[in-house]
């Protein structure tokens, strides 16, 4: 039986599939959910319990790196985005602010591989009994840090811009605030930290390097996700917008979008439990340079979307279904390669 079914997703996966190998580098991770590149062969990754793992691709070798964070694991929450960059290591994770009430807070160590001395650059505030969405995808853009902050099931908090759940922030990468976010521009009651707001739950951010604008994927309720720009000062709806979806209880949350708010460049419903993505560059598939690579956790997908100015022009379904439930996905910039993380545990290597 289990043949059978394997021969059918072969089968499926040959209607949507371009010219890819799929090859299984590391397995037996425990709730992995990112990866960061340090150079060719090695990548940082987190385990949402709370593990920080240095692993050689090459060889295969895995090894734990200490740390001081103060993590809350409670449902979605844990040790979440990892991000290596200038000798640096950033990372996003829910941190434990005592009673139960935990952030998505963001943190910064000197790379090393033994024992990484963290110290908080953002803390979302107030702190929320909540298990729920996090956010916590980073994206670094020239001096400042982009950090997705979900609004933690909490619907309306993602209107309230004295409050960071539910927002895009944007800080410089020690933690300082930018004198030119849109508090100190138009937005007096916003507070400093916050570029954008109205988002429920953006676990998917990247930089372009073709264009130097930041895109974001977001979950929607049921129905509802989408793929979009980060935006100065603007906001994405939730929860006065439902993007086409509607509560779990089946009742209408409010129009797909409506003059006045941020429009998605595509939106999915029914969902598709969209998570990570990249805007690609590469020489590995370079008919995909300038294309959103997309992600998805429900019907384990990797989507390429063609979009222009800000357009949607057409989305192509790679593969379903092949590597489980995909949680991020990252390019090795050298060779153009594709790596994907699977909430089963495993790191795929994408390539020709």
């Amino acid at each position: 039986m289990k043949k059978i079914i394997f021969v059918y997703f072969i089968l499926l996966n040959s209607l949507f599939a371009e010219d890819f190998k799929l090859n299984k580098i590391i397995d037996n991770l425990d709730k992995p959910w990112s990866i960061s590149f340090i150079n060719e062969n090695n990548i940082l990754l987190t385990e949402k319990s709370g593990n920080i793992k240095l692993i050689n691709i090459q060889e295969k070798k895995i090894k734990n790196i200490k740390h001081n964070l103060k993590i809350l694991e409670d449902g979605q929450g844990g040790l979440l985005e990892i991000l290596y960059f200038n000798n640096n290591i950033y990372v996003s994770y829910s941190e434990n602010r005592g009673n139960g009430n935990s952030s998505t807070s963001v943190a910064v160590a000197s790379f090393n591989d033994s024992d990484l001395k963290f110290k908080n650059i953002f803390r979302a505030e107030p702190p929320i009994n909540s298990g729920y969405h996090f956010g916590s995808r980073m994206a670094i853009k020239d001096n400042f840090m982009y950090i997705s902050v979900g609004e933690r099931g909490k619907g309306m908090i993602a209107q309230d811009p004295t409050k960071h759940p539910g927002s895009i922030i944007r800080i410089h990468l020690d933690g300082k605030i930018p004198i030119d976010n849109p508090k100190f521009k138009d937005k007096n009651n916003w507070l400093p930290e916050i570029f954008q707001i109205g988002v429920r739950n953006p676990q998917g951010m990247d930089l372009s390097p073709f264009d130097n604008k930041i895109y974001i994927t977001n979950h929607g309720a049921r129905g509802g996700d989408w793929f979009g720009e980060v935006k100065f000062g603007e906001n994405y709806g939730w929860k006065i917008l439902g993007w086409g979806g509607t509560n779990y209880s089946g009742t209408k949350i409010g129009p797909k979008w409506k003059p006045g708010f941020t429009k998605a460049i595509k939106y999915w419903v029914p969902s598709i439990a969209v998570s990570s993505m990249i805007i690609y560059k590469g020489d590995e598939f370079s008919e995909w340079n300038g294309n959103a690579l997309i992600t998805s956790l429900k019907d384990k997908s990797l989507r390429k979307i063609i979009f222009k100015n800000g357009n949607f022009l057409s989305e192509k379904i790679i593969f379903k279904h092949l590597v489980g439930r995909i949680r991020d996905i990252e390019i090795q910039k050298s060779s153009g390669k594709i790596y994907l993380l699977s909430d089963e545990g495993s790191i795929w290597r994408l390539q020709k």
